[in-house]
C-alpha cells in the first residue's frame, strides 16, 4: 500500500446540517485518496447565502455553487516537500439538491465534490475537453478505490 501524504486538515461546519453524517474521519479519507503530495487544507460547509457571497465576490457569479476551491499556491513551482495549500468550500444546500437530482446519496456526492476540489487545489482543471477527460478519469479511479460508484453516471435511477 502506498504511503499516505502528509496532511494538515481542518474541517469547518458553519452550516452544521451535515456534521454528523459527513464526519472528519470520512472527509480525511476522501482527501487523502486524492492527494498527490503533502497538503494543508480546510474543508468548509456553508449555507446558500455564504456560498453565493463567496462565488459572487471571488468568481463574479451571483449564485451558490456546489464547490469552490481557493488554491493559495496555484501556479507556483511547488517543491516535493512543499504542501498544497487551499480552502475547499462546499455549499450544503446545493450539495443536497444535486444529490437528489442525480439520484445519489449525499455522502456519494460529497465524496465526489471533495475529491474534485482537492484535485483543483493541486492544479487539475476542466477548462478544455482533454483536461476535463483527464480529471474525470482520475475522479472515477479515486472514487472507485474508495468504494463509490462512477459520479458521472446515473447508477441509482
Amino acid at each position: 500500500m502506498p504511503a499516505k501524504n502528509k496532511l494538515a486538515l481542518a474541517v469547518q461546519y458553519p452550516d452544521a446540517r451535515l456534521a454528523l453524517s459527513l464526519t472528519r474521519h470520512k472527509i480525511r479519507r476522501w482527501v487523502q485518496a486524492a492527494l498527490l503530495g503533502p497538503a494543508e487544507l480546510t474543508i468548509r460547509f456553508v449555507d446558500a447565502d455564504e456560498g453565493r457571497v463567496l462565488n459572487r465576490d471571488y468568481r463574479s457569479r451571483d449564485y451558490a455553487t456546489n464547490v469552490l476551491t481557493f488554491a493559495y499556491n496555484e501556479g507556483e513551482e511547488i517543491g516535493a516537500d512543499e504542501p498544497t495549500r487551499a480552502d475547499i468550500i462546499l455549499c450544503t444546500d446545493v450539495l443536497e439538491r444535486e444529490a437528489g437530482e442525480q439520484n445519489k446519496t449525499v455522502e456519494e456526492h460529497a465524496a465526489h465534490l471533495i475529491v474534485h476540489g482537492v484535485l483543483h487545489a493541486q492544479g487539475y482543471d476542466h477548462e478544455n475537453d482533454d483536461d476535463a477527460d483527464e480529471m474525470e478519469r482520475f475522479e472515477r479511479d479515486i472514487l472507485a478505490a474508495l468504494g463509490y460508484p462512477d459520479p458521472y453516471t446515473d447508477t441509482h435511477g
